[in-house]
Order: structure tokens, then C-alpha cells, then sequence
């Protein structure tokens, strides 16, 4: 066992999961005072359903393989590996293996709990927190289980212990993701359109009405899940090495341009930049570096991560322009500014993009494994979240919204003075 690279992925693994802490106060600062701690539950909620259904069975259908004793269910598209309930299987150490198998199990937990955690940001001020959890349950086990099996459901070499190929968008088709531009962005900002679809519209809908109530807790949210961030990438190489430096370089570079590709637009449309635009670019231009972190050149980082900037500015108006209420933009920069980290591999990726290569054959392969995983994300999501609604409800009463949901549904209040 390698103790740096296991020290190593340890730092990451708590760096992840700090970030849907983060979430939960960029999203917090984001809506009404009067349903802050709503909005900041649904990201607990999700800290705390998806962790406990990870260590049951999300593991196991997430790096599930037909070939193992105890497998059930259609190789390929989704299955389980029923003696890997509860990750008794991975308490020993394999020898040779560079991490503990249990130290990459809780990394990978990390992931499935902020993918849940952002489709959360499509509904806020009128989703029930009850029927959240169920949609969270039901939506990780039918939806991103599978989806991270096909990106991230790495095969282990029997003979050396080391990690050889990835789920069937990597290993059969060819993508290139490098931590998520699929299985975490482009799947998590197609289910909040989805979602946002299936609950409506806010009362009074409309553009300008409805501004942060907490612009410090955006722009403290921002900068933890950027701090977050690093381990998010760096740490998808499982190992202290080149790569992981590659990734680390990339993603401060592509957060910072998104800034400034964000502002840009702002000050030509607007007169004036806005330090929600700052947050909301820096967070764009972390999306997109997220699948190509370790497959651009610092330079190419800085222009993809500009270009997410301004191509997400503009995106975020478009809820406006189609008539849905994705209320804090994950559809914008999420599923947008996924789109475009995964075909810049295609444009941009070093050895396999057009500019080095003149072949669009990776931007084919790139372009396939976004439309698969948002075609699915979204039809699954629609379907989940239409039953729920029709069943036991998803939304909450008009005058519940109107009068703020913190009280209604957690019996507290975001900001007591005095106690009254």
C-alpha cells in the first residue's frame, strides 16, 4: 500500500464532501430569507440519505461486474453486486493495491452526495422536503448509480492491483471524463431541468424578482466549493502524481478565467459586474475543467474555463426566454457549462483534440457520451419526479410559498432577533 497516495486521497476525500456544505451556502445565500434553511436542508438531506444508501448498496451497483459471484442484472445498463452490500468486501487490503479499497469507496460517496445535492438548486423556495428525500433516494439508485457505473466503474488488474479501464462510456465507447463532466454535471443540470418542469413555475415568476437574500454566504459557498474543487479533480487520479498536478493547475485557471469571461458579459449588458456573477463564474468555469482536467494544457484551461464564463452568462437567461423556473441556474451552468468541458476535450484535449490531431473523432465520442447520459438523466427524472408529484406531492401549497417554507415545513427561521 502506497501512504502517500492514501494520505493523498483521504485530504480529497474530505475535500469533497465539504463541498456540498458549500453548496448549501452558495444555494442558501442565493434564495429568500424566509426559506434559507429549506434550501440549505435539501443539501443535508441529501448528505445524509445518499451516504447511508452508498454504503448499503450504492457501491455495489455503482462497481458492480458481470463476472462476479453474487452479480444481478443487465451487464452494461445497470446491476448489483450483492455480496458488496455494506463494503464488507473491501476491508482488507489487497496486496500491491496502491489505496485501500475503502478509502476509494468513501471518495466515490463524495461524489454521489453533491451530484444529488445541485438538482436540488432547480427547485428551490417550493419543493417539500419529505418528498425530496424520496426523489433523492429513488433518483441515485435509478439514475446516477448507473450513470457513474458507466463512467467511473473502474476494472482492477488481478495481477498488479491497479486501475485499468473505466465503465463502457470510457472503456467501449472512448470519452474521455475525467471526474464528472457526465456522470456529475451533465447528469445532475439534465434532472433539474426535469425537475424544474415537473414542479413549475414560482409565484410571481419573472425576471429580477426574485434576489439573494445573502450575497456573503454566495460568495463564502463559492470559494469552499472551490477550495473543494481541488480535491474533486486532483483527486480522480487516485495518486500523487503528474496528473493529479495537471488537474490541480487546471482548475484554479479555469475558475478564475470563468470569472472573468462572467464579468465581461455583465459589464457589457449591464453596466456593471456583480459579485453573485463572480461566484456563478468561478463555479461555471469548475464545471467545465471537471471532465477535462487532465487533458488540456494550462493555456487551454484558462480559454475554456473564459468561454464557460461567458457562454453560461448568456445561457442563464434562457429560463426566461422558454418559460421554465430553474430558480438558481443548474441548468445553465451545470448542464451548459458540463456540454462544453466535455466536447472542449474534443477541441482542445491533448493528443486526441482537433487542433493536435485534425480528426473529429474524439469530439464525436465526447458529444455521444453527453447526449446518452442527458437524454437518460432527463427521461428518468421527468418520470420520478412526475409520480411523486401525482402520488404524495412535491410541491408545497401556494400560500406556503407565499408565507416562506422554513417555518412551514422545519418550524424555524433562517434569521430570529431577539428571539421573536
Amino acid at each position: 500500500m502506497d501512504t502517500g497516495n492514501t494520505g493523498f486521497l483521504i485530504i480529497c476525500t474530505a475535500l469533497v464532501l465539504m463541498m456540498t456544505p458549500a453548496l448549501a451556502f452558495f444555494y442558501g445565500g442565493l434564495v429568500r430569507a424566509k426559506s434559507v434553511i429549506s434550501m440549505m436542508m435539501l443539501s443535508f438531506g441529501s448528505m445524509a440519505l445518499i451516504g447511508v444508501m452508498w454504503i448499503i448498496y450504492g457501491y455495489a451497483i455503482t462497481f458492480s461486474a458481470p463476472g462476479n459471484p453474487g452479480y444481478v442484472g443487465i451487464p452494461g445498463v445497470i446491476g448489483i453486486d450483492l455480496g458488496h452490500i455494506g463494503l464488507e468486501h473491501l476491508l482488507e487490503v489487497p496486496d500491491g493495491a496502491s489505496v485501500p479499497p475503502l478509502v476509494f469507496a468513501a471518495f466515490q460517496a463524495t461524489f454521489a452526495i453533491i451530484t444529488v445535492a445541485l438538482i436540488s438548486g432547480a427547485i428551490a423556495d417550493r419543493a417539500k422536503f419529505g418528498a425530496w428525500l424520496v426523489f433523492a433516494g429513488i433518483w441515485a439508485t435509478v439514475v446516477y448509480f448507473p450513470v457513474a457505473s458507466w463512467v467511473f466503474n473502474y476494472q482492477v488488474d488481478p495481477s498488479t492491483h491497479k486501475i485499468t479501464s473505466g465503465g463502457w462510456i470510457v472503456a467501449n465507447l472512448g470519452a474521455i471524463d475525467f471526474a464528472g463532466g457526465t456522470a456529475v454535471e451533465i447528469n445532475s443540470g439534465a434532472a433539474a431541468l426535469a425537475l424544474a418542469l415537473v414542479l413549475g413555475k414560482r409565484i410571481g415568476f419573472a425576471k429580477g424578482l426574485h434576489k439573494p437574500h445573502n450575497v456573503p454566504f454566495v460568495l463564502l459557498g463559492a470559494g469552499l466549493l472551490w477550495f473543494g474543487w481541488f480535491g474533486f479533480n486532483a483527486g480522480s487520479e487516485l495518486a500523487a502524481d503528474g496528473v493529479a498536478g495537471i488537474a490541480l493547475i487546471n482548475t484554479m485557471a479555469a475558475g478564475a478565467s470563468g470569472i472573468l469571461g462572467w464579468l465581461i458579459v455583465e459589464r457589457l449588458k449591464d453596466g456593471k459586474g456583480t459579485s453573485v456573477g463572480a461566484a456563478s463564474g468561478a463555479v461555471a468555469g469548475l464545471v467545465a475543467i471537471t471532465p477535462s482536467c487532465a487533458s488540456l494544457t494550462p493555456m487551454w484551461a484558462v480559454v475554456v474555463g473564459a468561454i464557460t464564463g461567458v457562454v453560461c452568462a448568456l445561457a442563464v437567461e434562457l429560463k426566461f426566454h422558454f418559460g421554465f423556473d430553474d430558480s438558481l441556474d443548474v441548468v445553465g451552468i451545470h448542464l451548459v457549462g458540463g456540454l462544453i468541458g466535455m466536447l472542449a476535450i474534443g477541441f482542445f484535449g491533448m493528443e486526441v483534440g482537433l487542433i493536435y490531431t485534425g480528426s473529429f473523432e474524439q469530439l464525436g465520442k465526447q458529444a455521444l457520451a453527453s447526449i446518452v447520459v442527458l437524454i437518460f438523466s432527463f427521461g428518468m427524472t421527468y418520470l420520478i419526479g412526475w409520480v411523486i408529484e401525482k402520488t404524495m406531492g412535491f410541491r408545497v401549497r401556494n400560500e406556503d410559498e407565499l408565507a416562506g417554507i422554513d417555518t412551514v415545513i422545519h418550524g424555524e427561521e433562517g434569521y430570529a432577533i431577539d428571539g421573536y
